[in-house]
Formats: C-alpha cells, structure tokens, sequence
C-alpha cells in the first residue's frame, strides 16, 4: 500500500517533511516502517496551496521513485507552504505505472490522496461511473480506484457555505466510501477495501482510515501529530511550542519523526482538521441499508 502525509499550519520548506525527518516521505519510497513490504517505487506526488496567488493547487508528479529523483530534492529544498500534501506509490496490481495515476489528484481547490483499494473494483468501476455526475467524470484522467473515489467524494460536497469546512469534506469522504460500499454489497463482493482518504481545500481537511471486514486486523496505519510548529533542525525534526498564532497538524500513514504526540487513528474513523488546526476524531456512520 502507499504512504502519504498531510501538513496544515504555518508555513515551512517541503523538505520538512519529504526529505529531512528520520521517516520522511523519500525514506518511506524505499523503506516503510508500516508495510510487510517496503517499497514505495510506482512514482511519488506532491501538492501544496499558494493561497496569495490561487485557490488551486501545484502539482509536482512523476513515476520515477521518489528516491532517485533529484528533482524533488531540490524543489523540496526551496518550495514553502501552509498546506502540503506528499505521496509515494505502489500500485495495485493491475494498474499502469503512468502519470495520469500518480497522486494526490486536483480539481479546483481541492486535493485528494489514497492508501489502499477498493475490494473488487473491476468489478464496480462500471456503477462507480454510473453514480458519477458529468462534470465529475470528466475529472477522471487515468485508471486508478481512488481517482475514482476522488470523484465521488466531489460530487457528494455540499454546497460551499452550507456545512463547516471540515465537515463539509469529512460528509464527502464517507459519501464516497458509503457509495463505494453498496455498491460492494450489491454485487456480492468479497475482496477487502483499504480506504484511507485525505481531501483537503487548502485550509480545513478530512482523513479516514477504514477497512471494509470490521474483524480485518491489517486496517493500513494513519497517525495524527498536533502542535504549534513542526520543525527541523540540527537533523532531528520535531513538533514544538511556538510563539504561533495558529498550530500545525499532520496525518501521516507512519510517523515521519520519533518525537513524542502521534496518535494512531482508530481504524474505521474520521479525521477533521479545522480551520483553525485543532482536530476532531469521530467514528465513520456508513450506514447504507
């Protein structure tokens, strides 16, 4: 499965978080603590918000491992931001190694990222699609099950202004995963799902870690840190206090540093991060009957 991480708080360089800690994002393309087995190779991805200038978000993607290549390093070196989301990749058996799959995806000013798969999806993409809305699928430009969930999780938002911010994408993400699961369900499908999902707006994020077999002991890992700073200095990274107005919060499918504050998320449960960086856990309510 994959590894990703998401950063929201005061601004800092991308290397902090793909390059420099014990357990950066790099580390874990060829290393992951959390997985039977460690490489991350299938291509890596990188988003993050200049809000100064856009809503939407940059994209760095490629398919060559994040280990080797040298041009993350030096972006990352250079690159700051208040909201930046890190991925490496292995691919599910079966889909093409290109781009179009690599994530995290975008669409106007949201960002999307997956560890996992839907049990089954051959089997389902066709009604997937057919849940889709048109200008929903039309966002879909390559062949992954969780570009297909990054769809339905747009078409489950409900109108800006209606719901809080983190409400708002937390409502989607399980839209999506109930969506995905019916679907499952009606088609007698066995095959276990491994769905941890971040969609993120820039400002505000939801984070779930969920596996369809309730009794299933290999939910994928998904960890949560808060502070006020998280930094990097002298070669060790860490989350400290700071003179900050706003803190920091960080999801991670392993801990990137050995400081003390992440918390392992309860499998089947939601992440809220709040505009104002605090967080909120909650159970996933996927009730399709």
């Amino acid at each position: 499965m994959c590894r990703f991480v998401l950063y929201l708080g005061p601004e800092i360089l991308m290397s902090t978080l793909v390059t420099l800690p014990r357990n950066s994002i790099v580390h874990q393309s060829f290393h992951a603590e959390m997985r039977s087995e460690p490489l991350n190779g299938d291509g890596f991805g990188l988003a993050w918000y200049a809000s100064n200038i856009t809503p939407r978000p940059a994209l760095f993607k490629s398919v060559s491992p994040a280990w080797s290549n040298m041009n993350l390093r030096s972006l990352a070196r250079v690159t700051h931001s208040s909201c930046i989301l890190a991925h490496v990749r292995a691919a599910t058996p079966g889909l093409t190694v290109f781009r179009e799959n690599c994530h995290p995806f975008s669409y106007g000013p949201f960002s999307f990222m997956h560890n996992g798969s839907i049990g089954g999806f051959p089997r389902i993409k066709r009604e997937i699609q057919n849940h889709l809305s048109d200008e929903s699928f039309k966002v879909i430009l390559g062949s992954t099950d969780s570009e297909h969930l990054f769809a339905l999780a747009l078409d489950c938002l409900t109108p800006e202004g209606v719901d809080p911010p983190a409400r708002r994408l937390a409502d989607a993400l399980a839209g999506a995963i109930r969506i995905v699961e019916m679907l499952r369900h009606n088609a007698g499908e066995t095959e276990i799902s491994y769905l941890n999902l971040v969609l993120t707006d820039g400002t505000s994020a939801a984070a779930t870690r969920y596996v369809s077999d309730p009794l299933d002991n290999t939910a994928a890992s998904l960890f949560s840190h808060t502070g006020r700073q998280y930094v990097c200095e002298d070669g060790v990274c860490k989350m400290v206090a700071a003179d900050l107005e706003d803190g920091a919060v960080l999801v991670a499918s392993e801990p990137l540093s050995d400081d003390e504050g992440w918390d392992l998320v309860p499998p089947n449960h939601i992440v809220l991060v709040h505009p104002d960086r605090t967080i909120s856990w909650e159970p996933l309510d996927l009730d399709f009957s």
